[in-house]
């Protein structure tokens, strides 16, 4: 519970500070042009809100729905579908009065505003945190594969040589780069050989529904932590910094070898070999029928893989974070892309708070939240930007069209326009979180 809680305020937190940033993009352009501001609210406040001031022309609020914010200009049809103003004739200080190069910049503020965020966090990131990460070239035992991996084409023990022919530097970005780049074939080093894993439309699918494909292999060198007293490992008296050897006399070279080993033997018991002060004793113990003995590992060498740290000075974490923001800004359109390939699935993928809420850690880590923020300010401004009624894209391709063929489409086609963005928008909404909470019931979250 104490995670749940955690992740809920960090996502509260960011979408919070990112709703007023976004916001207030639209409000400095509307401002820089004179265009009257007659609202500017955190989440939505449909029938009363929870905290209001005026100041000057705008009243400035906190509402009581948290999907969101908003800015109501005057002489604009948005959600507010204000019709009645509509009817009055347009006043100087209205957004319908302005230049058409105007009223595309008031529209744009938002997404350049999140945009500009994200790529400020990122360079804050890297000049206080740095980067780390492990080489691929460093997974020295190759990886350990989950049962997609398997049924992909991966091995126990593989080594990740390229993805379609080339290098990846960090480890983690492999799969992210099959999926994104949609690569056709992986080349792994196997019992000294090169082999190339094929990667088809169903492999990609697989990709993006699971959460675990293939992790660095461990090797088998663990010490024993945190005893449970009340399960078969405390009561066969198995004891903190215990060094594990062996099982029913048999040594392992890696965990995962250790881990398939004890599945095998839920419900019985196996003799547990293990060294203490430099003594050997071995342990008779009943494994559970969920596979667990009630004891925790930790590997003795911490340092077994080498990990390569980047340090930034303050004038070098500019480009590189600029450099990050276009990468995460490209990797996105990447992935937005798989949407509309039906064959990949990804459909089955879009995740709504839940899954948002979820890429957070279950504790507090400020440079975790700071990176997470910057990434969801990316995806509001992209999918803001979608040509969507309703959302910024939508108003900036009518203004596009207005610009291009010097005629503005008329207010009860806007009106309408609005209406159907709306609803388009609603049915995104309960799709995506339709998907959260099925995930739940399946347990696949």
């Amino acid at each position: 519970m104490e995670a749940i809680l955690v992740k809920t305020a960090q996502l509260l937190l960011s979408l919070s500070i990112l709703v007023v940033l976004h916001e207030f993009g639209h409000f400095m352009f509307a401002r820089l042009f004179k265009t009257r501001v007659e609202k500017f609210y955190l989440f939505f406040d449909p029938w009363f809100s929870l905290f209001r001031v005026k100041k000057g022309e705008t009243e400035y609020g906190v509402g009581w729905l948290p999907l969101g914010g908003y800015v109501k200009i005057s002489g604009m049809i948005d959600e507010s579908m204000d019709k009645e103003a509509m009817k009055l004739p347009p006043k100087p200080y209205e957004f319908r009065s302005k230049p058409a190069w105007q009223r595309l910049l008031i529209m744009v503020g938002g997404v350049l505003m999140n945009f500009i965020f994200a790529i400020l966090i990122y360079v804050g990131v890297l000049y206080a945190w740095g980067e780390s990460y492990l080489p691929t070239a460093n997974a020295k035992y190759g990886i350990v594969v989950s049962e997609v991996g398997k049924e992909i084409g991966f091995q126990d023990g593989d080594k990740i040589l390229s993805v379609d022919g080339k290098h990846v530097e960090s480890f983690s970005k492999v799969i992210p780069t099959i999926v994104l780049d949609a690569a056709k074939t992986v080349q792994v080093e196997r019992n000294g050989q090169s082999v190339d894993v094929e990667i088809s439309d169903a492999d990609l699918a697989l990709l993006l529904k699971s959460k675990d494909v293939f992790e660095p292999r461990l090797p088998f060198d663990f010490k024993v932590i945190g005893v449970d007293k009340e399960m078969p490992a405390g009561k066969a008296g198995i004891q903190e910094d215990d060094v594990l050897a062996s099982v029913d006399g048999r040594e392992f070279d890696y965990y995962d070898e250790f881990t398939d080993y004890l599945r095998l033997k839920k419900g019985e018991a196996v003799n547990l070999e293990i060294v203490r002060d430099g003594q050997k004793l071995t342990k008779d113990i009943s494994i559970t029928e969920e596979g667990q003995a009630g004891f925790g590992l930790s590997l003795i060498d911490r340092e077994i893989f080498e990990f390569k740290t980047l340090k930034y000075g303050f004038f070098e974490s500019f480009p590189a974070g600029i450099k990050r923001g276009v990468e995460t800004t490209g990797d996105y359109l990447k992935q937005f892309k798989l949407f509309f390939k039906p064959e990949t699935k990804a459909y089955e993928s879009l995740g709504g708070f839940a899954t948002i809420g979820n890429i957070f850690p279950s504790t507090w880590d400020w440079e975790s939240f700071w990176n997470m923020t910057a990434f969801i300010s990316i995806i509001l401004a992209i999918m803001n930007l979608l040509p969507i009624p309703a959302l910024d894209g939508g108003h900036v391709m009518f203004l596009v069209f207005e610009m291009v063929s010097g005629k503005k489409p008329g207010e009860k086609f806007l009106e309408y326009a609005q209406i159907v963005g709306m609803v388009i928008l609603l049915a995104l909404v309960l799709y995506a979180n339709a998907n959260d909470i099925i995930k739940m019931i399946n347990g696949t979250f």
